[in-house]
């Protein structure tokens, strides 16, 4: 049992390993120009370890993406199990908190000219939790909710994405409630 357990933390240490090297690349350089090869080198291990692992970049990139939203989504359902916590859109600090521990990944994700598919899986992810925050037989909207989820998710990845681009310039703290007071101020909370 002890063996399977170092076992996984080497695999574990490996794909953090690739995944920080990926990142690195992705940072520094077009996407179609990063290779597995390079990856592997800076990574220190061969390149049938990448590609025991992932299938290629492209998926290397998926499995990145999806890693943090899947974490994104973790975080925000264990946020509702807790009856004492707040939803996501009315108490964003541990989304900001998340963003910022994971700055080098989202920093690479907002600075690469490729970055779309990450923007329109995150974008997704956030206007689907609204909606489904939205959507009470009670709340008659005057504003159609499925354009309101859209306009809140892209304003606040639009908040986010400045916030990693300018190095994080104010806490997470400051950002929540800024943003908390924007969607307030402009009545587009959902109920």
């Amino acid at each position: 049992m002890e063996n399977a357990i170092k076992t996984d933390r080497r695999i574990l240490r490996t794909k953090q390993s690739i995944t920080k090297s990926f990142l690195e690349f992705f940072s520094e350089k077009d996407f179609e120009q990063i290779t597995i090869n390079e990856i592997a080198e800076r990574a220190n291990v061969n390149r049938g370890t990448v590609y025991l692992h992932y299938s290629d970049k492209y998926d290397l990139l998926d499995k990145c993406i999806e890693d943090h939203i899947n974490e994104l989504i973790s975080l925000c359902k264990k946020r509702e199990a807790n009856p004492v916590s707040q939803e996501m859109v009315h108490e964003p600090k541990p989304v900001f908190d998340y963003l910022r521990d994971n700055f080098p990944f989202f920093s690479a994700m907002f600075s690469n000219q490729r970055a779309f598919i990450f923007r329109d899986r995150l974008l997704n992810f956030i206007s689907v939790n609204l909606m489904d925050k939205m959507e009470s037989p009670e709340n008659k909207p005057v504003i159609d909710n499925e354009l309101k989820a859209q306009f809140m998710a892209s304003a606040f990845i639009g908040i986010v994405e400045w916030w990693i681009r300018h190095q994080m310039p104010h806490s997470t703290q400051f950002m929540a409630d800024q943003v908390r007071n924007l969607f307030e101020k402009n009545q587009v909370y959902p109920k």
